[in-house]
């Protein structure tokens, strides 16, 4: 059987969960002697490891194009485009690729990253995957979040192969709730158009069933897993000399993640246990935020900002705290804490997270509950048989936590879609 994958990034070049999950289920599935998976990305940079996959790079496909429609795109972004508007352009664009014409020859640059223009380069990528597809032998196309949902459907137009798109988030879990249209729309559009869908949790299931209307048996939760820990990071040393207990968060400072409700439960554990350091680990647009209201609170003496972590900084990290926090507010699955509970750090998670629906050796409290929090965190950096049975017991569930699982139950998916049982 032979994939072909629409993805956004790929280790080692990675700005959050997206890519360290595809990668991890596309090894996991290719364990299967049967399996042939080919991933598009809008812009490797060479080093990616291409052992178990093939990949191909959109900015070196050569395609024939002409400027996008910048209106179109422009009322997108201020989300002045509404749902019978957005359906009529896309299916415009299947009829006679309009956006694809006479006025040049060559291939498009991609910046690899979430640029301003963001919706110009998933236009882009769209173009580049109506000609990937005609140039590879594939039967069944696999899109994994919403920026490469119309490429998934573009390809599927084009070869009449079926689709499955996978849910790593939606719109609601990135704004709290204040969805923007386009974005919406480009979700909706790529859920109307699939064969099936994969959800990363049961919550974000029900958010595709609930928020965009779709039929229950057409989605299907295949949870997130972790890949087991290198020689190289399993050799990293803690480095803690202060003496005193290090919690961290780690992740992008932004809204959904909850960063606010970690410094007010900070402040809290401060004023009644003052020999604990927090760590603020990540960038974000709310960084600054954190920072004045850490000042404001008076902690700033016992609050770490380190910026952005990456690779091998990350479990250097991890390995020298005491306990991990995720305080998300809406987190359709977080690997974050699996990879702590892998260095065996005692761990608490949102109630509001996927994976707290198959996490039993962790501590669960609603994201909103500081006192909660707070009582937790107390408990566990001043209780150290308590924090020891967590890493302990933490580290044994999590290790069962395997991609090659989540990979059977992804090609059990093809197989359905495929009717091939």
């Amino acid at each position: 059987m032979k994939a072909l994958m629409f993805g956004w990034e790929f280790p080692p070049h990675i700005l959050g969960g997206l890519g360290t999950a595809s990668y991890g289920l596309i090894k996991g599935m290719s364990r299967h002697k049967d399996i042939d998976i080919t991933l598009v990305l809008p812009k490797p940079w060479g080093d990616e490891d291409q052992s178990f996959l093939k990949i191909i790079a959109a900015n070196k496909v050569p395609i024939v194009w002409q400027e996008p429609d910048r209106k179109f795109l422009k009322d997108s972004l201020e989300g002045r485009i509404s749902s019978d508007e957005y359906y009529h352009f896309r299916n415009c664009i299947c009829e006679d690729n309009r956006y694809i014409g006479t006025n040049g020859i060559g291939s498009v640059e991609f910046s690899g990253r979430y640029p301003d223009n963001l919706l110009e380069e998933i236009r882009n990528y769209e173009a580049v995957a109506g000609v990937v597809c005609r140039s590879n032998n594939f039967d069944i196309i696999h899109s994994h979040d919403w920026l490469t949902y119309d490429a998934g459907v573009k390809a599927k137009q084009i070869t009449g192969k079926p689709l499955v798109i996978h849910v790593h988030a939606t719109d609601f879990d990135r704004s709290r709730g204040n969805v923007n249209p386009t974005v919406y729309n480009i979700e909706k559009y790529g859920m109307d158009m699939a064969d099936h869908i994969i959800t990363v949790s049961n919550m974000t299931r029900d958010t595709v069933i609930n928020k965009y209307h779709i039929d229950p048996r057409k989605v299907t939760t295949v949870h997130n897993a972790v890949t087991p820990l290198s020689r190289e990071i399993l050799d990293i040393k803690p480095n803690n000399n202060t003496g005193d207990k290090i919690v961290t968060f780690l992740g992008r400072i932004t809204m959904q993640k909850g960063p606010e409700f970690f410094v007010q439960a900070a402040r809290q554990v401060l004023q009644r246990t003052p020999n604990v350091r927090f760590v603020m680990a990540g960038g974000g647009d709310k960084m600054a935020e954190m920072v004045d209201l850490a000042s404001a609170y008076g902690i700033v003496d016992r609050f770490h900002f380190t910026g952005f972590l990456k690779g091998k900084e990350v479990y250097e990290m991890l390995k020298s705290s005491d306990l991990y926090i995720m305080p998300s507010v809406s987190e359709p699955f977080g690997i974050s804490p699996l990879e702590a509970m892998q260095c065996g750090v005692p761990t608490i998670v949102s109630k509001q997270s996927g994976c707290a629906e198959i996490l039993s050796k962790v501590i669960k409290v609603d994201f909103w509950d500081i006192d909660a929090m707070a009582d937790a965190i107390h408990s566990i950096v001043t209780n150290d048989a308590f924090a020891e049975y967590l890493k302990v017991e933490g580290k044994k569930e999590v290790d069962e936590i395997k991609w090659e699982y989540a990979g059977d139950k992804v090609i059990n998916v093809y197989n359905q879609v495929l009717g091939y049982k």
